[in-house]
C-alpha cells in the first residue's frame, strides 16, 4: 500500500513511537532496508522492507519476550526479532491474555449540565428522543415479506416527497421464520421494534407474509410504541404482493399527511446518540481516525449526549482498559459477562476472538486480535463507562455507552441503529462504503491514501494526523462539528450514494 504523505519522510518522522515503553514503532511510510530512523533520539537501521502501517521493532526482543504497543501487550515473539526488523503474523503470536481486573470500588457521578449547550436542527419526538431524519419505514416482520418491503419502497422512488419527509425506506433481511421460540426470536423483535419506534423514523408499516414466527401482532399490542403512526400488514391477507404494494402506498400516504405539520427546530445536541463503529481497520487505525472520533466522543459525554462502542470482538484484550473506566462494580460485571458469553459462543463454533483480523487488517498492518482491539476501543474517548448494555437494547444513558455486538459492521451497525442511534460515525483504513437505511453514517478516513482513494465514500480525513498537517483534537473538534451539520440535515456521503445495509443478527440454529 502506498500513501501519499504531505509531510516529506525524514529520519526523526518514518515511524511513530506510541508510548514510552513500546519496543516497536509503526512505519509512517514504507521503509526499506537500509533506511535509517531515529525513534526518540535511538538511530535503528532497517533490516527488511517494512509495509507503512507495520511494525518494525526499535531494540532487541528475545525469543518469547512480550511486545509492546500503545504499552499494552500485544503477544510474544515466536523468534528472537533483532532492532530494525519487521514485526508481524510471520514473528509475533496471539496470547490470550489474563487480566487482574481493577474494578472501580464506588460510584462515578455523571457530569453537571454544562454553561453552553450547542444545537441542532432535528425532529422532536414524543418519547424525548429527536431524530436526525423524518423516514417512513417499511419494516419485514420475515424473509417472506422482503421482496415486497422493497418493492412497497421503492414504488416510492419517484414520488415528490413532502418537504420534511425525507423518502420511504426498506428494510429486508432473512430472518424471521426457521426461528425456535427464545432469545434469538426474541432479538430479532427487539431489533425491529428499535427500527420501528426509531427516533429518525415518523411512521412505519410492519410487513409479514402472515404465517411467520414473527408475527406481525407482536409489534401492534396496547402497548406498542407511536401505534397512531403503526400500520400492520399481511401479504396473505392483503391478496398478495401486487395487492398489498398497491395498499401500502395508500397507508403510507395517509402516514404522511399524519406528519405533515413536523419540521425541523434546534434541539440541545445532548439529544445526539451516536454509534461507533469501525470496519477494513488498518494500523493507522488507533493512531488517527480512532482517537479523533475518541475526542468527539468526550465532547459529546461532557454534554450529556451519548457515545456507544459496539463490537464486543473487538474490546477482547483491551477490556481491561474499560472495566477500569466503568461508572460503578455492577457496569463492568455487566461488560464482562458480555465478553464471557461470546468467548463461549465462539468456543461452541470452534473458533475464537483471534479469527477477527481479516486478511485485509492483517495486509493494513494488525497482526492480531489484541493489537486491533487496543485500537479500536480509542473510538470511546477517556470518559467512564456510564452502561454496558445488550444487542439492539435502548440507550438511556448518557455519555460513553458499551453494546454487545459482532464485529461483522453491518450486523453491528443494525444492533446501534435499534438501540436508538440517530447518528454512526465509522472509522475505515482499508476502505469501506456501508450505510443504513434511516441513519446517517459518517465514514472517517484513518489514511490520506485511503481517503483519495476512496474519495466518494470519505467525509473526513483523519490520515492529516499521521502526514503531520493536523492534530487529533484538531480532527476529533472537525468531527463534532460535522455531526451537528448532518444532524441538521446535511448528507453523508453513503447517502448520497444510497447505501442502505441492514442485517440483523441470528445468534441461534435454523430449524
Amino acid at each position: 500500500m502506498l500513501l501519499d504523505i504531505a509531510k516529506l519522510p525524514t529520519a526523526e518522522n518514518s515511524a511513530i513511537h506510541l508510548h514510552p515503553s513500546d519496543n516497536i514503532a509503526v512505519a509512517r511510510v514504507p521503509l526499506a532496508a537500509g533506511d535509517e530512523l531515529r525513534i526518540d533520539g535511538t538511530a535503528v537501521t532497517v533490516r527488511n522492507a517494512v509495509p507503512a502501517g507495520h511494525k518494525i521493532a526499535v531494540a532487541n526482543i528475545a525469543a518469547g519476550e512480550t511486545v509492546h504497543r500503545y504499552g499494552q501487550s500485544i503477544g510474544r515473539t515466536k523468534r528472537a526479532i533483532a532492532a530494525g526488523e519487521h514485526v508481524h503474523t510471520h514473528n509475533l503470536s496471539f496470547e490470550e491474555l489474563q487480566f487482574a481486573y481493577e474494578y472501580p470500588t464506588g460510584e462515578i457521578a455523571f457530569p453537571p449540565a454544562p454553561a453552553y449547550m450547542p444545537t441542532f436542527m432535528g425532529y422532536p419526538r414524543e418519547d424525548g428522543r429527536a431524530g436526525t431524519r423524518n423516514y417512513v419505514a417499511v419494516v419485514a416482520a420475515s424473509n417472506c415479506a422482503a421482496h415486497t418491503a422493497e418493492l412497497i419502497a421503492s414504488s416510492f422512488t419517484r414520488e415528490e416527497m413532502p418537504a420534511n419527509i425525507d423518502g420511504v425506506v426498506a428494510f429486508p433481511h432473512g430472518e424471521g421464520c426457521g426461528h425456535s421460540i427464545g432469545p434469538d426470536t426474541e432479538q430479532l423483535r427487539r431489533t425491529l421494534a428499535g427500527v420501528l419506534s426509531h427516533p429518525n423514523v415518523c411512521a412505519a408499516i410492519i410487513l409479514g407474509l402472515g404465517c411467520e414466527v414473527n408475527q406481525i401482532d407482536h409489534y401492534l399490542g396496547p402497548n406498542a410504541p407511536r401505534t397512531s403512526r403503526l400500520v400492520g400488514m399481511t401479504l396473505q391477507e392483503s391478496g398478495g404482493t401486487r395487492a398489498t404494494v398497491e395498499a401500502a402506498r395508500r397507508n403510507i400516504f395517509g402516514l404522511m399527511e399524519q406528519a405533515a405539520s413536523e419540521k425541523r427546530v434546534p434541539v440541545p445536541a445532548s439529544k445526539i446518540i451516536l454509534g461507533l463503529n469501525c470496519g477494513g481497520s488498518d494500523s493507522f487505525s488507533g493512531i488517527t481516525a480512532n482517537p479523533a472520533l475518541g475526542v468527539c466522543s468526550d465532547m459529546l459525554a461532557d454534554l450529556g449526549a451519548s457515545a456507544v462502542l459496539a463490537e464486543t470482538t473487538e474490546i477482547f484484550g483491551a477490556e481491561h482498559l474499560l472495566v477500569k473506566r466503568a461508572r460503578n462494580r455492577e457496569v463492568a460485571d455487566r461488560l464482562l459477562g458480555f465478553v464471557k458469553w461470546y468467548k463461549e459462543y465462539l468456543v461452541r463454533m470452534g473458533g475464537s476472538f483471534d479469527d477477527n483480523p481479516s486478511p485485509g487488517n492483517k495486509e493494513g498492518g494488525l497482526s492480531n486480535i489484541l493489537e486491533k482491539s487496543l485500537g479500536a476501543v480509542a473510538k470511546a474517548g477517556t470518559s467512564p463507562l456510564t452502561a454496558a448494555i445488550d444487542y439492539g437494547e435502548r440507550v438511556v444513558t448518557p455519555g460513553f455507552v458499551f453494546m454487545n455486538t459482532p464485529g461483522y459492521d453491518p450486523v453491528s451497525l443494525t444492533g446501534l441503529a435499534a438501540g436508538g442511534c440517530n447518528l454512526i460515525c465509522f472509522t475505515t483504513g482499508r476502505g469501506s462504503a456501508i450505510g443504513f437505511p434511516s441513519i446517517p453514517v459518517v465514514k472517517i478516513a484513518t489514511n490520506s491514501h485511503t481517503y483519495k482513494r476512496m474519495r466518494d465514500n470519505m467525509d473526513v480525513n483523519a490520515g492529516a494526523i499521521a502526514d503531520g498537517e493536523r492534530s487529533i483534537p484538531e480532527v476529533g473538534k472537525e468531527i463534532f462539528d460535522l455531526l451537528l451539520r448532518v444532524a441538521s440535515g446535511e448528507k453523508t456521503c453513503a447517502e448520497r450514494l444510497g447505501h442502505q445495509e441492514f442485517v440483523p443478527w441470528r445468534i441461534g440454529p435454523v430449524m
